[in-house]
């Protein structure tokens, strides 16, 4: 297996390496997804709820991706906050 961000990160526990072993190959297409809707998002871009929305995605699926795009250098913190389901300020992610 590769190392993160190129495979699923996890917590050195049985339940997260599991999840991560069953994520590991739907990873590079939820990346390819996720990196295409940020960049069509343009300079608007999106936070991970908006982003799991556009996708049609559970929050959850969608969140870790940007992360491991981040660390890849694909998308970038725009500097903008905007608030999520939950009412707190999030990140907009924005193509790098």
């Amino acid at each position: 297996m590769n190392v993160y961000p190129d495979a699923p990160g996890h917590r050195n526990v049985d339940t997260s390496i599991a999840a991560a072993s069953a994520l590991a190959p739907k990873l590079g297409r939820l990346q390819r997804m996720t990196v295409a809707a940020i960049r069509d998002a343009g300079a608007y871009g999106l936070t991970a709820d908006e982003l799991a929305a556009r996708l049609g995605m559970d929050r959850w699926s969608i969140q870790p991706r940007t992360s491991e795009l981040r660390r890849k250098g694909l998308i970038r913190d725009s500097g903008w906050r905007r608030r999520n389901s939950t009412g707190k300020l999030a990140i907009v992610w924005i193509a790098a």
